[in-house]
């Protein structure tokens, strides 16, 4: 009931290819590895450079909270101070 209802589609025959004995399968296949490289390079240029920014981004947060803590330390000596007197 739920299930989609396919065209009927023609057989296809297949198709064998002959690989001689002296070049290695591998050779044969004429397929270059560039194009993965090149994706694989991209891939790896884009984790680092959001793992930089992320880290930045972590770093400006550590040093703002640490000046709002240093300003909030200052501040209540100076209105505990201004009491005493």
């Amino acid at each position: 009931m739920f299930r989609p209802k396919l065209p009927d589609t023609p057989h296809v025959p297949s198709i064998t290819t002959h690989i001689p004995q002296d070049h290695a399968p591998a050779a044969s296949a004429g397929r270059s590895v560039a194009p993965f490289v090149g994706v694989g390079a991209g891939a790896v240029a884009a984790v680092v450079v959001v793992g930089v920014v992320l880290t930045a981004l972590l770093a400006a947060v550590a040093v703002s909270a640490v000046s709002v803590a240093i300003a909030a330390v200052v501040l209540r000596s100076l209105v505990t101070g201004a009491n005493r007197r």
